[in-house]
């Protein structure tokens, strides 16, 4: 096994995207690709390895670029900035991310049929925006993700298998919108499941969270649950 990537550009009219693709190089034929949607930072070393490790795991990892190439947040005010827009107008979001997701698809690497798509934090909320638009892929995986509906998908069908990781004392995503988004996905159709851990906060994945006022903080065991159930939940989609 040798892990390969390439910087992978790709465009939104004018705007320049560039993404990361891992696949092994020892597997020749086309496999499953799994898109991986970055937090309200951009595209950083932690949604790289993410691509990396699905690599490693017989998949095709594509970490995307929501923002443009090079533009990255690098404190919560403009990590804020950069997330606003995009909360605000959620179907330019949505488009962004299925062109991402088409961009994954077209590479030479991946099987077009088998994809999916995972993602934190705001990430998260974009993995379950994809589903919400009723794009046809096999499933989405959001990890401590904002759980707010986007207000444009009413009468949708998901078809997507829809995995939720969610802390219980994430104070960005509260009790009763965890509840909310249950009823929101059954009203949709959608094979869903959604785990949900105790005393664990937001950005539960993230070593380097360590912000109790704030409600960051990494939780090692979290961590470990969330990525074993994410490994589970792609084996069953791509079976």
């Amino acid at each position: 096994m040798t892990i390969q990537t390439r910087q992978l550009e790709y465009a939104d009219g004018d705007l320049v995207l560039e993404g990361l693709l891992a696949w092994d190089d020892a597997v020749k034929d086309p496999r499953p690709g799994v898109m991986v949607s970055h937090a309200w930072a951009g595209r950083s070393d932690f949604e790289d390895s993410k691509a990396v490790k699905l690599a490693e795991l017989g998949y095709v990892g594509f970490s995307l670029d929501l923002y443009s190439k090079g533009v990255r947040g690098s404190n919560t005010d403009e990590n804020a900035a950069l997330m606003q827009p995009f909360l605000d107008d959620r179907a330019m979001l949505q488009r962004r991310l299925l062109l991402s997701l088409n961009t994954m698809r077209e590479q030479s690497e991946v099987d077009a049929s088998n994809v999916a798509a995972i993602g934190y934090c705001f990430g998260g909320l974009s993995a379950l925006d994809i589903a919400r638009t009723g794009e046809d892929l096999a499933g989405v995986a959001s990890f401590h993700g904002i759980l707010t509906p986007p207000g444009n998908t009413e009468g949708n069908t998901i078809t997507a298998k829809v995995l939720v990781l969610h802390g219980w004392d994430d104070p960005m995503a509260p009790p009763d919108s965890f509840v909310a988004l249950t009823a929101e996905l059954t009203g949709m159709g959608a094979d869903w499941q959604m785990h949900a851990y105790g005393n664990t906060v937001h950005a539960f994945t993230k070593p380097e969270a360590n912000d109790p006022d704030f409600g960051t903080v990494y939780s090692e065991q979290a961590d470990r649950r969330s990525w074993a159930a994410t490994q589970y939940f792609l084996a069953e989609l791509f079976a």
